[in-house]
């Protein structure tokens, strides 16, 4: 699916938005669609979209989400998941690719 997305509208301006719940499946999917499928089986394999990827509860996306929506639907997990370990491998990850969007506030 964002394999079409990217080839119908290109990677300016697109973000991907990850709700993984640790951070090794956060560092997967952000190297999945950053660089392509690791393991060389899925849909991605080979494909390289150079996204950049961030976490729905990292610091910049949070402050966007509606107060009402976050109590809803993130607030739970926001306790649950340690988002600190998770913000810092997707950094890491963005800065080796040299992947920062700009996130409108």
């Amino acid at each position: 699916m964002v394999k079409k997305v990217v080839e119908q509208i290109g990677r300016d301006n697109l973000v991907v938005i990850t709700g993984a719940p640790d951070a090794e499946s956060a560092e997967l999917y952000a190297t999945t669609l950053i660089e392509g499928d690791p393991s060389w089986v899925g849909p991605l394999a080979g494909i390289s979209l150079k996204l950049p990827v961030y976490h729905i509860l990292e610091p910049e996306i949070k402050k966007q989400i509606d107060p009402a929506v976050y109590k809803h639907h993130l607030e739970l997990m926001d306790i649950a998941i340690d988002i600190e370990q998770i913000a810092e491998r997707l950094k890491n990850i963005r800065e080796k690719h040299n992947l920062h969007a700009v996130i409108d506030e």
